[in-house]
C-alpha cells in the first residue's frame, strides 16, 4: 500500500479502486460482487460506476459504497436470433461512439479523483496510460456466425482494445479442464501480461436441504427476457409442481404474474438467491458466462436455454453438454416437460472446480 507523511508520521493510505461493469444483461454486474467483497474485506476503498439495473443491483448489494453515473451502451435487440445478430452489428458506431465516450470520461474522472486501479468488466474505454487498468473478459476469442473469417476479424478488434489496458484477467481455469472451453483458451493470448483468474461466482454451498422444486432464473437484454419468460409462463400452466421464478428485474416495481403453483420475484439479492439455488432440484436459465460459472460452482443439475442471437451463450450451453455437464435447449423448441423428462432420465456429471477463487490471491497481490 502507499504511505503518505502527516504530521511527521508515515499512515497507510487505501487502495482506491474504480470498478465498472457493462450493460449487456445482470452477468457482468454479478460477477463484479465477489471481486467488489474481496477489495472491502482487505480494506480497499471501492468505488463503482455504472447505470441501470446494473448500479441498481450493486447498489443494492453494497448500499455503503459510493457509485457514480456511467452512461452504459444501451444496445438494442430484437425478436430473434438473427435480426439480433445484425442489429448488433449495425450499431459498431454506437459501440465505438460509446468506448470514446467512456475513455474521456475516465481521463476526467482521474483528473479531479485519486484512483489507484481501474478495473474494467467488459469496458472497453476504460483504461488509461497513466493509471493501471484491468480489463476483465472470458471472451478472448468471440464466436461469429461468419465462423472463421469473421472471428478471425472480432479477435483482431477485441486485442486491439484489450492490448491498451494495463493487464487482462480471464475468470477461468487456465488449463484444460475449464468453464468457457475455446472462448478464454485462444491460440495466441494478448500481449499484455493475461492471468486466468479462476471463476467469479457470487454463490456458494450450504447446509440447505435441497428439494425437488424447480428454480427459473430469467435474465439478460430486452426482449428476449420477456420471450423467454411468455414462453415458461405458457407452459407452465400444464405444470403442477412448486416452481420459484425469478424474473432478473432488480429496481422495478412491476406487479408479479399469479400462477397458483409459482412463487415470482423480480429479484433477490445474492444471499437470497444463493439459497434458492442450494435448494433448488431443477433450474432452468440462460447460459450467460455469470450464470455457468455459479451453477457449475454449485454442481446443479440445470436446463441452459441460450439468447437467440448470442452466439456466446449457445457455445457455452454446446460446450457444456457435451461434456454432460447440463442439458441444452434451444428457445424456439424449449418444451418443459420434454426438457424435465430428458433430466430425469440423464445422468449429468458435476463440474469439479478446483483451485477456486485464485482471484482473492491476485487481487491481495496487487498491492503488496
Amino acid at each position: 500500500m502507499k504511505e503518505y507523511i502527516k504530521n511527521n508520521a508515515s499512515v497507510t493510505q487505501k487502495p482506491v479502486i474504480l470498478i465498472s461493469p457493462l450493460d449487456w444483461g445482470l452477468g457482468h454486474a454479478t460477477r463484479c460482487i465477489p471481486l467488489i467483497k474481496t477489495m472491502i474485506s482487505l480494506d480497499y476503498e471501492v468505488i463503482i460506476a455504472s447505470e441501470g439495473a446494473q448500479a441498481t443491483l450493486l447498489k443494492q448489494e453494497f448500499p455503503a459504497l459510493k457509485c457514480v453515473y456511467l452512461r452504459g451502451y444501451r444496445l438494442s435487440y430484437a425478436g430473434s436470433g438473427l435480426t439480433t445478430t445484425l442489429k448488433i452489428l449495425t450499431q459498431m458506431p454506437k459501440i465505438l461512439i460509446s468506448i470514446k465516450r467512456e475513455n474521456r470520461w475516465l481521463a476526467t474522472f482521474l483528473s479531479r479523483n485519486h484512483v489507484d486501479l481501474v478495473i474494467s468488466d467488459n469496458r472497453y474505454g476504460l483504461f488509461s496510460r497513466g493509471t493501471s487498468s484491468i480489463f476483465i473478459t472470458h471472451q478472448l476469442n468471440i464466436r461469429s456466425f461468419f465462423k472463421a473469417a469473421g472471428e478471425s476479424l472480432l479477435r483482431k478488434m477485441n486485442y486491439y482494445f484489450i492490448e491498451r489496458f494495463s493487464e487482462c484477467w480471464v475468470p477461468d481455469y487456465k488449463g484444460a479442464i475449464n468453464l468457457a472451453g475455446a472462448l478464454s483458451h485462444p491460440a495466441r493470448l494478448p500481449s499484455i501480461p493475461v492471468a486466468y483468474i479462476g471463476p467469479l461466482t457470487r454463490l456458494h454451498p450450504t447446509d440447505t436441504v435441497q428439494t425437488k422444486r424447480l428454480l427459473i432464473l430469467l435474465s439478460g437484454p430486452e426482449p428476449q427476457r420477456t420471450i423467454l419468460e411468455t414462453i415458461l409462463l405458457q407452459q407452465l400452466r400444464e405444470y403442477h409442481e412448486p416452481v420459484v421464478m425469478i424474473r432478473g428485474l432488480p429496481g422495478v416495481r412491476q406487479e408479479l404474474p399469479s400462477f397458483n403453483q409459482v412463487t415470482f420475484y423480480n429479484h433477490l439479492r445474492s444471499q437470497e438467491i444463493n439459497e434458492m439455488v442450494n435448494a433448488a432440484g431443477i433450474i432452468i436459465s440462460r447460459s450467460g458466462y455469470s450464470t455457468v460459472m455459479d451453477m457449475m460452482a454449485l454442481q446443479k443439475k440445470c436446463v441452459f436455454i441460450p439468447t437467440p442471437g448470442q452466439t456466446e451463450q449457445l457455445y457455452l450451453a454446446k460446450y457444456l453438454a457435451l461434456q454432460s455437464h447440463c442439458l441444452f435447449y434451444p428457445q424456439h423448441a424449449f418444451s418443459l416437460n420434454k426438457a424435465l423428462e430428458q433430466m430425469r432420465a440423464a445422468t449429468l456429471v458435476p463440474f469439479v472446480t478446483h483451485g477456486r477463487e485464485e482471484y482473492k490471491t491476485v487481487l491481495t497481490a496487487h498491492f503488496h
